[in-house]
């Protein structure tokens, strides 16, 4: 892992160079000198120099208390009306008809 510093992995690398090279072009000055012009290298040399602070974050489990047996239920999109489901097979059954009077 040398190529990613003092970093676990590269994806937190990645993700770290992208977010300090998204600060770099918005105007933020740059930590390190380089003879280099391009924001995304200065930013991924300031992530291997380890100069770019970050804080891994837990992940909380919401305690949802007593649901009844109503309330579990998933809802997953909707029901089509009758009248909306006959109005679409009329009109997918009118696409499938060919056109009369021209011929290709």
């Amino acid at each position: 892992m040398k190529d990613y510093g003092d970093l676990d992995s590269k994806f937190r690398y990645v993700i770290l160079a992208a977010m300090r090279a998204k600060q770099l072009l918005s105007g933020a000055k740059p930590r390190i000198k380089s003879r280099s012009k391009n924001l995304i290298r200065i930013a991924q040399e300031e992530v291997k120099q380890g100069l770019v602070d970050y804080e891994i974050v837990k992940a909380v489990k919401e305690e949802l208390g007593d649901v009844s047996d109503a309330d579990k239920e998933i809802f997953i999109g909707e029901e089509i009306a009758p009248e909306v489901e006959e109005k679409q097979e009329k009109t997918s059954s009118e696409k499938k008809k060919p056109k009369k009077g021209k011929k290709a």
